[in-house]
């Protein structure tokens, strides 16, 4: 910075780069939390009816869980275990799913599978979601086309 400038100059510049600094900071802060918001479309209202879909295919562990919700659809989606392991949780509460140690003295790994309540509850979910999820994908489909079309 020149020499030539007064202090009065300098604090003005200090104050015009601290408010550029804090709009910047409230536009990352706001970007983050939109993206938070899409993220839990999919964490809050997919996830369970997925996981118990993952479930109706054969018993296993959360981190299982995972990996084959991002292998089916393609690495785009791939939930992390600390989502999924409350959401078991709560499932095996509601009776919905029970887990039972690999090895009951090890206790290195739960296995889950859907219990036939599991079942029935992902046939309702199913039944209720399917023209919710159709709705959205068609919103989805106008949404995009509207904004990189």
């Amino acid at each position: 910075m020149p020499s030539n400038l007064s202090k009065k100059d300098i604090k003005l510049e200090e104050k015009r780069l601290f408010e550029e600094y804090k709009a910047k900071l409230a536009e990352l802060k706001k970007t983050e939390k939109e993206e938070k918001a899409v993220g839990q479309i999919f964490t809050k209202g997919l996830l369970p009816i997925y996981v118990m879909f993952i479930l109706s295919l054969g018993a296993t562990n959360g981190n299982d869980i995972a990996h084959k919700i991002s292998d089916r659809t393609n690495g785009l989606w791939t939930p992390s275990t600390g989502g999924i392991y409350p959401l078991l949780k709560n499932m095996e509460k509601s009776g919905w799913i029970v887990g039972e140690w690999d090895n009951p003295k090890k206790k290195t790994q739960k296995i889950y599978s859907l219990t036939n309540l599991g079942h029935k509850e992902l046939l309702t979910k199913k039944s209720l979601l399917k023209d919710r999820i159709l709705e959205t994908r068609e919103v989805f489909n106008i949404v995009y086309t509207d904004l990189y079309k």
